[in-house]
């Protein structure tokens, strides 16, 4: 295998009776003398933040949108690296004074705002052990991790105290100080008192601590966080982050953006969609304050990628025949041409984007720039793999780097990353970051096999940045911890430039009734290349000899699709549409028959849903991850009729 962007520092195992084969173990280039690890003399994620305040202590830090008094979004009102560190100061020697002591946990319950980064440097100040709680989480949740992790003092956002308060009569005996991210009641401090727990709005609490406060001494071995999965199935488990892991996957991404893209520096803002309880957020947050950068939140949960490029295509095909033709012109017109002016081309040839193609930029990009704000210049993308199409989208028309990642909780986020300006990772998720070594392991059950021509097998990890194990739960610890290695439960594909493609779930499969095994993960991916829908979930039941699905469909191509049929454009009503289910089941299909899906994979019947999978529902995690039991629980009624109507040969 011809290997450009990863070393080998290790050769293949072959299997034994115990333990399946695994391949050689690989290391990213830029870490081929060595894994990256925290260096002498550094000991916390404090220390980021520290160091910021001394060099910019002026520059603005973080940012929150106010409303106009008809409700509206307004501009947004920053606070200063200084102010922000006063205000964790404080906030530290508070908790210090409500007797929260180095070690002890803290939650950190609510969405993303200014005070959700204060309390977590304040945790960090005095060595206080955070946990952070989806704003998502219903009271049970909310009670099962402030019970499991022993949490005696928690920061809520205003809205989310009437859960937090539901479940004290349970948790009580640990959690002692509730602190509000704005006000709280003289009700709910009633409430809460009569159960021996005291309740602080921001203010009062702050006024609690002082500035001149002793900070306790940190060590890069102690436990910075514990961050709760949200989970597919079952108990969320705790997942031990330490101060050195944090850091040096801090240090790694500095370091790899440093060496193929453009350094971040104070001039940049970082602008996520994803909430601070998630690692990947967190890790990116705490880069960016680490370059001093500002920061301010945009988080909507329904907003993905694809959805934001969409509504960009949309409106580049709404500007008349003439700019679509350009459009289409500029980023890839057809391979005969002498290909000068391709931008998709010159990038597939090796040139930066910001080279490939100046004239285009200026003359037709730019409004694709201008569409996202006009400063975007560089965009990070983890969760779920993206299409190949959605991916390459943006870095051809955006006038800005993409970087598509992947990762676990267990890994501190992101444990791959596809490299800036390197057009040949798009499908990938790239390399191991330089804090890692990687190698895949054969999955016999599933038909994987890591020392074939072309290795497939689960994602083994090992380096500086994993989790230091499960919180009070070895036994699940050992479960994917083994000889070192932590098995992730991922299904990857190397290429043959060394980068990695995510193609499989190992624990999504299951068996149909005539025998055959489904990787029903797989499956959806295919289908979800189907323009027609925005997403899919495929079940297939034991007792069943083939596959059903509940679609969502992309509103306007159904639409469009009825106008052209003389159908009623209702939305609700064309989910109910006998034509336009079996329209879209037949497209689904040929779209399975097109990647080479096998005949038990192909979908017999598809129930019609008109709202998005979504969290309020709890049918996907945070990260839009299918939280199958879940589905099925939701669906279930659905599922049996599509079963009962399908095998007695009815419409579906």
């Amino acid at each position: 295998m011809s290997v450009s962007y990863a070393v080998k520092v290790e050769e293949s195992r072959p299997g034994t009776g115990k333990k399946p084969s695994a391949g050689p173990v690989y290391r990213c280039i830029y870490a081929k003398d060595g894994l990256l690890d925290l260096p002498d003399g550094m000991h916390s994620p404090w220390e980021f933040f520290s160091d910021s305040v001394k060099r910019n202590p002026t520059n603005r830090m973080l940012g929150r949108r106010q409303t106009t008094d008809s409700k509206q979004a307004g501009p947004y009102v920053w606070i200063t690296y200084q102010e922000a560190y006063d205000a964790a100061l404080r906030i530290g020697s508070a908790l210090r004074n409500q007797g929260v002591n180095p070690g002890d946990r803290c939650g950190i319950y609510g969405s993303n705002c200014p005070e959700w980064i204060i309390a977590m440097e304040a945790c960090n100040s005095q060595a206080v052990t955070y946990v952070p709680l989806y704003d998502s989480l219903g009271a049970n949740a909310v009670e099962f991790i402030v019970n499991h992790a022993e949490v005696k003092i928690a920061f809520v956002q205003e809205n989310k105290l009437p859960s937090i308060l539901s479940c004290l009569p349970a948790c009580c005996s640990y959690l002692k100080t509730i602190v509000s991210f704005a006000n709280v009641s003289s009700t709910q401090k009633k409430e809460a008192e009569e159960l021996g727990v005291s309740v602080f709005s921001w203010k009062e609490f702050s006024e609690l601590g002082s500035l001149d406060c002793e900070l306790p001494p940190k060590q890069k071995t102690d436990i910075c966080t514990i961050m709760y999965t949200s989970g597919t199935t079952g108990e969320p488990k705790g997942v031990i982050l330490t101060n050195r892991a944090i850091m040096t996957e801090v240090l790694s991404i500095d370091q790899l953006i440093e060496v193929t893209d453009k350094p971040c520096s104070e001039e940049d803002a970082y602008f996520s969609f994803l909430p601070l309880a998630h690692v990947y957020d967190q890790m990116m947050e705490t880069y960016f304050i680490k370059r001093g950068c500002a920061l301010f939140n945009g988080r909507s949960p329904g907003t993905k990628t694809d959805s934001i490029l969409r509504g960009i295509v949309n409106k580049i095909a709404s500007g008349g025949l003439l700019r679509n033709k350009l459009f289409q012109y500029a980023y890839n017109y057809p391979t005969n041409v002498k290909a000068k002016n391709s931008k998709l081309r010159n990038m597939e040839n090796g040139f930066p984007q910001d080279k490939a193609s100046p004239l285009m930029d200026k003359l037709v990009f730019e409004k694709v720039r201008q569409a996202l704000g006009g400063k975007v210049r560089i965009m990070l993308s983890g969760a779920a793999p993206l299409p190949r199409h959605v991916e390459e989208f943006p870095r051809v028309s955006c006038c800005s780097n993409l970087s598509q990642g992947y990762g676990l909780t267990e890994t501190c986020g992101g444990c791959y990353t596809s490299l800036a300006n390197v057009m040949s990772m798009i499908g990938t998720v790239g390399v191991p970051i330089t804090t890692i070594e990687a190698r895949l392991e054969s999955v016999p059950e599933m038909g994987y096999d890591a020392l074939s021509d072309v290795p497939r097998g689960e994602i083994c990890l090992r380096g500086n940045t994993l989790f230091s194990g499960y919180y009070k739960r070895q036994d699940l610890t050992d479960e994917v911890v083994i000889d070192g290695w932590f098995h992730t439960g991922d299904i990857g594909e190397l290429q043959p430039d060394g980068t990695m493609k995510i193609i499989d779930r190992k624990k999504n499969i299951f068996k149909l009734s005539q025998g055959e095994y489904v990787a029903v993960e797989n499956i959806e991916n295919t289908y979800s290349r189907c323009p027609l829908i925005a997403s899919i979930w495929v079940y297939g039941n034991s007792f069943e000899s083939f596959l059903v699905a509940v679609v969502v469909p992309e509103r306007k191509a159904l639409e469009d699709w009825a106008m052209e049929q003389n159908e009623p454009t209702d939305f609700k009503s064309l989910c109910e549409n006998l034509k336009a289910k079996k329209y879209i089941l037949n497209e689904l299909n040929s779209t399975g028959k097109k990647h080479q899906l096998r005949g038990f994979e192909m979908l017999k019947a598809v129930h019609l849903e008109q709202n998005p999978f979504d969290m309020e529902r709890d049918m996907v995690t945070p990260t839009f991850k299918l939280k199958r039991p879940q589905l099925l629980k939701y669906y279930k009624e659905k599922i049996d009729q599509l079963y009962s109507e399908t095998k007695g040969t009815k419409a579906c």
